[in-house]
């Protein structure tokens, strides 16, 4: 199995806060809290880490329900990898991981996610963002993948 990155459950906490807020202002709903335990043990161990077989059956529920909202595939269909090139200049994916891309499971998926949005050098970051965003988009899709990408990449100061 792979292994998922804090950012990764803090974005899913922070997704099912949004469609389960507290109704008392203080309570968690049983997902943020099976997914909190995991993020707990993770700051407690001083891991960014978490294998995917360490979470738990709830929190495991709570985290793919997460990534099903998410876009699967970094693609902007603008693939040089079918030119020749090693890494795909449009999406940031190796040759290998565009070919094996259908056989990747979520979290392999979220491994190739992270890598290229830290790197940020796929033009789906900068030349065609808009493209990473389509118009059929709504506000929310694309106000999650602005808050995935800030927790990704740290600020540049100027």
């Amino acid at each position: 199995m792979a292994a998922l990155h804090v950012t990764d459950i803090e974005a899913a906490i922070n997704w099912w806060r949004q469609r389960r807020p507290s109704v008392d202002g203080v309570s968690a709903c049983a997902e943020v809290r099976a997914l909190a335990e995991a993020y707990a043990a993770m700051a407690w161990q001083r891991q960014v880490w978490i294998d995917e077989a360490a979470l738990a059956h709830a929190a495991r529920a709570a985290w793919l329900a997460w990534y099903a909202s998410m876009p699967d595939s970094p693609c902007i269909a603008i693939c040089s990898t079918s030119q020749g090139d090693a890494v795909c200049k449009g999406c940031g994916r190796s040759f290998a991981e565009v070919r094996e891309w259908t056989r990747y499971g979520p979290a392999e998926k979220r491994l190739v996610w992270h890598r290229i949005t830290m790197e940020a050098l796929a033009w789906r970051f900068n030349r065609y963002a808009e493209r990473a965003n389509p118009a059929g988009a709504s506000r929310t899709d694309s106000r999650e993948q602005r808050d995935l990408t800030s927790m990704v990449m740290p600020r540049k100061r100027a």
